[in-house]
């Protein structure tokens, strides 16, 4: 990113410096196609909610149905569409996708509660036989498993240790949605942010080899939370190992927040983007949690930072709400 800022100068100038800027801009969008395997075009934007903004509002698609569980970013840019549902395991029921013909289908490949990963195969096989067009938000999988077969995919960069505020569109091919002039060949306006695509792209370069340890802390989280008497939300289904929602049981998750934070220890309630909010999780509302089981909820992530400590610290708390909660019955 410090090689981005040094070059200083507009990737659209034809001077000197505004080449260099350009050329370093385009060395970038072939790295990132190659670390996540994309033989598609590449669109830079400000993040995964931009993306989700160019590709809903101006895909060519006549209709837009959307999944239960879906991000705030899609469903915000997406009024009247039609809602495909989940089963309790937080998993999309291909069945209901049979009537998608002309329609643009989002789908998260990870979701960004649960951590539940669709089977993202079987439902582009469902959108391609229906006749329409399959759109799948990456911001939690990607740089961290392999992108799924699509015609559309979302990605963000700090979701892989990258900067904030980059991100991309990828897609299968430019035709898919409209134009709208300025930069990016005309499909997204404003000054191409070169650092952070070069960050973007060392990001990714980074590897993923960390997944693995991070499985690991994961296990061990969950087998103490149910050994205490907690929940772990869509258990029985396949999820990254970033990601997890669990509940504690008569306690509810702004006190678990509330002691958590006062420890050091930075987690949410439902989506970071919405957990400000005292409405309940849809997301686990749709896999059928009542108001009060999921307003017990908390979401932890693990980073590539994470640590046996860090697990170590968060299990001390837990441990201790959970033996007030056993009190207090």
């Amino acid at each position: 990113m410090l090689q981005g800022l040094a070059l200083d100068a507009n990737p659209s100038s034809p001077h000197r410096a505004g080449r260099a800027a350009k050329a370093a801009l385009e060395d970038a969008r072939s790295r990132v196609k190659a670390a996540l395997g994309w033989s598609g075009e590449v669109i830079f934007t400000s993040g995964a909610s931009e993306a989700l903004e160019i590709a809903l509002t101006r895909s060519h698609a006549a209709r837009r149905a959307v999944s239960a569980v879906e991000h705030d970013a899609v469903t915000r840019h997406a009024p009247g569409a039609a809602v495909v549902p989940v089963g309790s395991h937080g998993l999309v029921e291909t069945g209901a996708l049979e009537d998608c013909a002309d329609t643009l289908v989002a789908v998260q490949q990870v979701n960004n509660e649960t951590g539940v990963i669709q089977p993202a195969a079987a439902i582009r096989d469902a959108v391609h036989q229906a006749g329409g067009i399959l759109l799948v938000d990456c911001a939690q999988s990607a740089g961290k498993i392999a992108l799924p077969p699509c015609d559309m995919a979302v990605v963000s960069a700090h979701k892989f240790g990258g900067p904030m505020g980059i991100g991309a569109l990828l897609l299968r091919d430019l035709g898919l949605i409209a134009p709208s002039g300025g930069q990016e060949r005309g499909y997204r306006g404003g000054t191409e942010n070169v650092a952070g695509a070069m960050a973007m792209a060392a990001a990714l370069e980074a590897g993923s080899d960390w997944m693995q340890g991070a499985a690991r802390l994961r296990a061990r989280l969950e087998d103490a939370i149910i050994d205490t008497g907690g929940q772990v939300i869509a258990a029985a289904s396949p999820r990254i190992a970033t990601i997890g929602s669990y509940r504690l049981p008569g306690l509810a998750s702004a006190v678990q927040l509330i002691r958590l934070d006062g420890a050091g220890i930075a987690v949410s309630a439902g989506s970071a983007c919405s957990s400000g909010s005292l409405r309940p999780s849809r997301v686990l509302m749709a896999l059928g949690l009542g108001e009060k089981a999921a307003a017990e909820v908390i979401r932890v992530s693990i980073g590539r930072e994470t640590t046996e400590d860090d697990i170590k610290a968060f299990l001390t708390v837990w441990r201790d709400l959970a033996a007030q909660v056993r009190t207090a019955a």
